[in-house]
């Protein structure tokens, strides 16, 4: 049997840096995997913060189009990247149409009338203003998604301490709670099926389940006491917090195609917004 060298970082950054998380290996590594967390954030902002401002909906549709076809390349695709592609358009049609609805008709009388129902009337230019506020609010919510769907919560934090300065005390408390949220599906699990094997069932319907459910929250709590003090013992014994750095075991090194990807997506934007948003109003 031979032995397992450590971690490189090469073999980090291709695997996402994280080494707990879950991935298929099979599956060839796509590029947004090895890009900074911060420069997956930094790609985007200005075009998100721009994305407010704008009240025409090709502006959108080009962002929505660019997110798609990031997300499409550079993650691997699953059951549930399709089903965030296709919720997205349909939640921004039934946004768009709410919108539309709640439009003041003064504004928009002079345009052509889609629907009259007695004395109420849905004209065309209040679908418009509906459907690019829809498309707005789809299209930020896309490029978060290049940030959110290839990243972990570990390796941002661990990026906010590296790169951004952040203190570690601060950063790796973020991260204890991180590794926090599955031990708590652990032990909710657990004390389920302890329930479950007593016969503490307490009925059906929905006033059972929120009777069980404040039985779970009591030893929940104190099962995550025990667990934070075990957590900030162990810490004191290895003298955490005592020394101004420390050593990083796991990388997440800011790289020049993270110089790249930034310079990249904000050269895009700015082609976007300088040919399709309407600087002159009509």
């Amino acid at each position: 049997m031979t032995a397992t060298g450590p971690l490189t970082t090469t073999q980090s950054v291709r695997e996402g840096f994280d080494p707990y998380a879950q991935r298929a290996h099979a599956s060839p590594v796509r590029f947004l995997y090895g890009i900074n967390p911060l420069a997956k954030l930094a790609g985007p902002l200005p075009a998100m913060v721009l994305l407010v401002f704008v009240r025409d909906a090709a502006t959108p549709i080009a962002f929505l189009a660019l997110s798609y076809a990031i997300l499409l390349v550079g993650i691997t695709f699953t059951g549930r990247l399709a089903a965030i592609l296709v919720a997205l358009p349909v939640g921004a049609a039934i946004v768009g149409l709410g919108f539309s609805l709640w439009t003041d008709a003064a504004r928009v009388d002079q345009s052509v009338v889609v629907v009259q129902i007695g004395s109420w009337t849905l004209y065309g230019g209040a679908l418009e203003i509906g459907l690019a506020t829809g498309l707005r609010i789809a299209a930020i919510v896309a490029l978060t998604l290049i940030a959110g769907l290839s990243t972990t919560g570990p390796d941002l934090v661990r990026a906010t301490v590296q790169q951004l300065r952040v203190p570690y005390r601060i950063g790796y408390t973020a991260l204890a709670a991180f590794r926090f949220v599955p031990r708590f599906g652990h032990e909710l699990d657990v004390i389920r099926q302890a329930h479950r094997v007593r016969g503490a069932h307490g009925g059906r319907g929905p006033f059972a389940a929120l009777a069980r459910w404040f039985g779970y929250i009591v030893p929940l709590m104190a099962g995550a006491i025990r667990h934070a003090e075990r957590v900030a013992l162990a810490m004191d014994a290895r003298a955490f917090g005592a020394h101004p750095d420390r050593t990083e075991r796991h990388l997440v090194p800011f790289r020049s195609r993270d110089v790249v990807f930034i310079v990249l997506f904000w050269t895009v934007s700015a082609a976007v917004f300088v040919s399709l948003f309407p600087w002159v109003p009509a």
